[in-house]
């Protein structure tokens, strides 16, 4: 296609999002590190050294940032995308980072002629790759026609959530609610197998086959019993996503014990050092054995 993406952010996410895309797009990619540039080269990624260079041209500006402070830094710092962009770009926004966040930064752009689809997702990396993604979306009519053939080329299953940005984080904001609830819950039920003797690899593999089976469960379970897990999501992220969940709660006076409680699991998971551990090592905050 004639499509132009510039994808900023090759992490976890953002990388695997840039190889499929690179199969039918022409794709321009940047991140801080080079081994994650030149892994991105090697699946057929154009490579640049910096965000303006990769979107310099472009039609769609996909960001994979972390948090509100690093989508800011993406569009408006030193090497910010906006002054490059032509009136009309969209900025594909696939990060978890707050309803309020989003809806300030849409108008800011709008203001400078230029279209924000808020399209956050799940799924994780290998689904990414694949195009097998959740994608829930706020956008404008005209803003979510341009970007639909890129977030349809990612996804299995599009949902769009009201033509406003900030209805993909709101959306977004529910599924990390369950998202965090479930591998909090599942290491508790992991860490009560193992002090109750039980082998917990066929307890997981019992509890996979029953009423008590979640996605999470059966993802995040076996890395769980790993001491060194592979980092797919860091723990940190669900201290980030568990806060947007509270702060949004508390905006519309809603109670929230059960995510409150999950929230303080990973809190603790950070303040003892496993914030770059992936999220499955929340377990090590319940476990009589965490290291």
């Amino acid at each position: 296609m004639s499509t132009t993406i510039a994808v900023l952010g090759l992490g976890a996410m953002g990388l695997p999002m840039a190889s499929r895309l690179a199969d039918v797009f022409t794709v321009r990619g940047f991140d801080i590190t080079a081994e994650r540039t030149e892994l991105a080269t090697a699946a057929g990624v154009t490579p640049a050294v910096s965000a303006r260079e990769a979107a310099t041209g472009a039609q769609v500006v996909l960001l994979a940032v972390r948090n509100g402070a690093q989508l800011e830094d993406a569009l408006y710092g030193d090497d910010g995308v906006v002054e490059v962009l032509e009136s009309g770009a969209v900025i594909l926004l696939t990060s978890t980072v707050g309803i309020d966040t989003v809806r300030e930064v849409a108008d800011r752009l709008e203001g400078q002629g230029l279209h924000l689809v808020d399209a956050p997702i799940s799924g994780g990396p290998t689904r990414a790759g694949t195009g097998d993604l959740l994608i829930v979306v706020g956008a404008s009519d005209d803003a979510y026609a341009a970007a639909l053939p890129v977030l349809e080329h990612l996804s299995s299953t599009l949902e769009r959530m009201g033509s406003r940005a900030g209805d993909g984080q709101a959306m977004k904001t529910v599924n990390q609610l369950l998202c965090g609830v479930h591998i909090a819950a599942g290491a508790e039920a992991m860490a009560l197998a193992g002090a109750l003797g039980l082998d917990q690899e066929v307890a997981l593999r019992t509890l996979g086959a029953g009423a008590a089976a979640s996605f999470m469960l059966n993802d995040r379970g076996p890395r769980m019993l790993q001491s060194d897990a592979e980092v797919r999501s860091r723990l940190d992220i669900f201290v980030k996503d568990m806060g947007i969940v509270g702060d949004a709660a508390r905006a519309v006076g809603l109670a929230t014990p059960v995510a409150v409680a999950a929230e303080q699991l990973y809190l603790i998971g950070k303040a003892r050092g496993l914030g770059a551990s992936d999220d499955s090592s929340v377990i090590k905050v319940i476990s009589s054995t965490e290291e």
